[in-house]
């Protein structure tokens, strides 16, 4: 059964995850939730560290939960199905690629889609944000997290502002981790 839950719910993260990792992430925790396969803890941990570990994010969560919930076959089949309907769709996108990109309705869409994604990827952030510094509970913020997250975001968006170039995606990861061995390990 737990095979079958993994390649249904993992195909349908497959399906519907439009506009990348980031915007599949709110996608990815319901079928996680709704299985019961994570906690909220656990998901922001495998979150963290898919994104620190090379490869998509969506088959790093696939992979590891599929691993998980069943074995070896379980990573297997969550990480094929949630692969699988992006390699259809890219198929069939390049047998007909110059003839749907020069509709009008498909490029009114894929405009349609990019508006939505950023939103997707706004709230899943904010939502990331106030669920790790502990803004869901007003009684108990973790103004540690708050602090660090307001300085990391400080030193990525000032980079920009005052370098006038972004920091480098790796040394962010690193500097963060090293932040957080520091204020959390010691």
């Amino acid at each position: 059964m737990i095979f079958l839950d993994l390649f249904i719910g993992f195909l349908e993260v497959g399906l519907f995850s439009f506009g990348g990792a980031y915007a599949a992430i709110p996608l990815i925790r319901d079928v996680v939730m709704a299985h019961g396969w994570l906690d909220d803890d656990m998901l922001a941990y495998m979150i963290a560290i898919s994104e620190s570990t090379p490869g998509p994010i969506m088959v790093n969560m696939a992979t590891y939960v599929g691993s998980e919930k069943g074995g070896v076959l379980g990573a297997a089949i969550a990480t094929i199905t949630v692969v699988l309907p992006a390699f259809f769709i890219i198929l069939l996108i390049m047998v007909v690629m110059s003839k749907i990109l020069e509709n009008k309705y498909v490029k009114a869409g894929l405009t349609g889609l990019k508006a939505c994604i950023i939103g997707i990827i706004l709230v899943t952030g904010l939502s990331m944000i106030a669920n790790n510094c502990g803004l869901t509970d007003a009684a108990n913020p973790d103004m540690l997290t708050i602090g660090l997250t307001i300085a990391i975001a400080f030193i990525y968006f000032g980079s920009r502002k005052f370098l006038n170039k972004s920091i480098n995606p790796i040394l962010l990861i690193c500097l963060s981790a090293v932040v957080g061995v520091v204020a959390y390990g010691l």
